[in-house]
C-alpha cells in the first residue's frame, strides 16, 4: 500500500511551506466558532477603568473602534493554565487587538506569580470584590469575552471552548 503523501513529498518545500501557511491562515477565518452561553453575548461589554498589576491603567472606555479581549483567570483554576500560554500567543501576534486579563485571585502577589510563571505581557488587572465578575456575569473559570469594535460582546468562551476558538472569535470581530 502506498503512503497517500507520497506525490505530496516530491514538491518542493516552499510550495509545502505555501500549501500549509494558507491551510492554517484560512482555517481561523470565517466566522466565530459557537459561544459559550452567557447573557452578555450580543450586549454592549461592561467597560472599567482599573489599575494593572503592573501599575499602569487600563481604560476599556477609551477602546472604542478596537477588539478587545477580557479573559478571566485564577491561580486556583487549572483549567485557565492551560489557556493562559495560548492568550499569551495570541497577544503578541495580534497587536491590533486589545487583551486583558482579570485575575480572580485574592493577592495581587499570587496573580502577579501566575503572570510571571506564564511571562504574561499584557495588562491584568486584580478583581478585588469580584466587581468585574459581578459586572461580566461569571459564573465559571476560564472565560473569555471578544468585544467587536462598536463595543458589543460577540463571543464568549467558556471552560469547554478550545483556544483555537478565541482566535476564530477576534478574528471574525476583526472584519
Amino acid at each position: 500500500m502506498k503512503a497517500w503523501y507520497g506525490p505530496l513529498m516530491r514538491l518542493p518545500w516552499f510550495v509545502l511551506a505555501f500549501i500549509l501557511a494558507t491551510s492554517t491562515a484560512c482555517a481561523a477565518k470565517g466566522p466565530p466558532p459557537p459561544s459559550s452561553p452567557s447573557p452578555l453575548h450580543g450586549d454592549a461589554a461592561p467597560t472599567f477603568e482599573r489599575d494593572t498589576l503592573d501599575g499602569r491603567r487600563v481604560d476599556t472606555g477609551a477602546l472604542a473602534g478596537k477588539v478587545w479581549v477580557v479573559k478571566f483567570f485564577a491561580e486556583y483554576c487549572d483549567p485557565c493554565k492551560r489557556t493562559l500560554p495560548e492568550a499569551q500567543r495570541l497577544s503578541q501576534r495580534y497587536d491590533d487587538v486589545v487583551f486583558i486579563g482579570v485575575s480572580e485571585d485574592e493577592r495581587s502577589d499570587v496573580a502577579a506569580g501566575l503572570a510571571k510563571t506564564y511571562g504574561l505581557t499584557f495588562p491584568i488587572v486584580l478583581d478585588r470584590g469580584n466587581v468585574l465578575s459581578g459586572r461580566f456575569r461569571v459564573t465559571e473559570l476560564p472565560i473569555t469575552f471578544v468585544v467587536d469594535a462598536s463595543g458589543t460582546v460577540m463571543w464568549v468562551g467558556g471552560p469547554e471552548q478550545e483556544e483555537s476558538g478565541l482566535e476564530r472569535a477576534f478574528r471574525a470581530a476583526r472584519g
